[in-house]
């Protein structure tokens, strides 16, 4: 695919790879498939950076808009199943 991952230009190197590798296994989950435990992680660290809903939710959008990809839909499965991977249709 060809788009950029939202990011804030005021994030620290670290904050945006963070954020980064949390949208990275969003699009695995569509095109592959993800171990459920690395997306909860993930997702963990990226709150770490973006611990407000309000600009979770813009980022997810913005996201959405870019890739087709719902991270919503994957947090959402992750948590309601107890399935190993993670592979989105």
């Amino acid at each position: 695919m060809n788009y950029h991952y939202p990011i804030d230009d005021t994030w620290t190197k670290e904050e945006i790879i963070y954020v980064v590798q949390f949208f990275s296994l969003i699009e695995q989950a569509y095109e592959r498939k993800v171990e459920r435990k690395v997306i909860i992680a993930a997702y963990r660290k990226f709150k770490q950076v973006v611990p407000s809903k309000s600009e979770e939710k813009k980022l997810f959008a913005t996201f959405k808009q870019a890739s087709g990809y719902s991270s919503f839909h994957v947090l959402k499965y992750a948590k309601i199943t107890e399935d190993h991977f993670i592979k989105m249709k």
